[in-house]
């Protein structure tokens, strides 16, 4: 009888990634917050790119994390 285990490394990479979603998930918003506070500013519309850009990533990186994660639990 075969007993599973979690395989660490895939878990650390796993988490590694959450947690740089998770700075993402905050610098996103706060950049498109300064960029929609200072619009006369010449720098307005590649500071909100730059934020789409950013929360983008972030939804990438937490599906990426939570499939690592999963993969480290499930799979052999």
């Amino acid at each position: 009888m075969e007993t599973k285990k979690t395989n660490r490394k895939v878990l650390i990479k796993g988490l590694k990634t959450m947690g740089l979603s998770l700075g993402t998930i905050f610098l996103g918003p706060v950049l498109i917050h300064i960029a929609f506070s200072n619009q006369e500013k010449p720098l307005y519309i590649p500071i909100l790119v730059l934020a789409i850009i950013i929360c983008g990533l972030a939804m990438y990186l937490a599906f990426k994390g939570i499939n690592t994660i999963i993969d480290s639990i499930f799979k052999n």
